[in-house]
Parts: structure tokens; C-alpha cells; sequence
């Protein structure tokens, strides 16, 4: 794994099935949000999210939605309606937040793909905690 690359990349979210988390053992899907799988300007979560949050649970993922926004209210109001919790001011590329929702939900690094949008917070974030990365473009570039 080449520290400063992704270990896999998608032009979306979407792209990364349950059929793909299955086949690559992932078990803990930590996610930005931010441009990953929201506009910045989005305040609900869009139908599409919700259905791919769906698919992911029912083929046993667990997902953790960590951000480096610092919105608090704005997290957790965006999260609840999905059911995914939410980790705010994350402070990426500290792998602080990553390590502790791998222990927190008994995960090993193995286990753990980190999916983001940017390589100096989310693909640095996931090597330095020795998970994978999995990268998305910017999404507000393909919209």
C-alpha cells in the first residue's frame, strides 16, 4: 500500500456495494461526509443515501460517519434519520476518532475501510490508523 494512495477508488459512493464490502472482508465502513456522501449544501440525507446505508447494514456493515465539521447539530440531525452514528470535529488525518470506533465496535484494522473524498485528511487518516482507504471523487464534481 502506497501511503499517500488510496488502496481502491470509486467515482461514487454507490459504486462501493455490499457485494464489494462482502467480497474485501469489510465489516466497519468509516465514512466522511462532506463531499463523500453529501454535497456540503445537502441538509437531509438523499434517497439514494438512505437506501445505500440500508444495503450496506443488511449485508452486515456497520457504519460510523467521521467528519471533520464541526457542526455538531448539523451531524447528529443529518445522522439520526439513518440511524448512523456520527463523529464531528475528527481532526483528520489524526487517526484518533478511526481507532476509537474500531474499538469501540470490537473491529480489527482488517476489518476497516476508511471512504473519503480527500487524500491529505481521509486516505492519510486510514494509513496512519493501518486501515484501508478507499477514495470517491469529490462529489460535488459529479453531480
Amino acid at each position: 500500500m502506497a501511503f499517500l494512495h488510496a488502496d481502491k477508488k470509486f467515482e461514487r459512493f454507490e459504486d462501493v456495494t455490499p457485494k464489494i464490502l462482502r467480497s474485501e472482508g469489510v465489516k466497519l465502513l468509516l465514512c466522511d461526509l462532506d463531499n463523500t456522501l453529501r454535497l456540503h449544501s445537502e441538509k437531509e440525507p438523499t434517497e439514494e443515501l438512505q437506501k445505500w446505508i440500508k444495503e450496506c447494514k443488511k449485508a452486515g456493515v456497520k457504519i460510523v460517519i467521521i467528519s471533520n465539521n464541526g457542526r455538531k447539530k448539523m451531524m447528529q440531525e443529518f445522522c439520526e434519520p439513518i440511524d448512523v452514528p456520527c463523529v464531528w470535529w475528527a481532526w483528520k488525518p489524526r487517526s484518533t476518532k478511526l481507532t476509537e470506533a474500531m474499538k469501540e465496535y470490537k473491529m480489527k484494522p482488517k476489518e476497516t475501510v476508511m471512504l473519503g473524498d480527500k487524500w491529505a485528511t481521509d486516505v492519510l487518516a486510514a494509513h496512519f490508523a493501518g486501515v484501508r482507504a478507499w477514495k470517491v471523487a469529490h462529489r460535488k464534481y459529479i453531480v
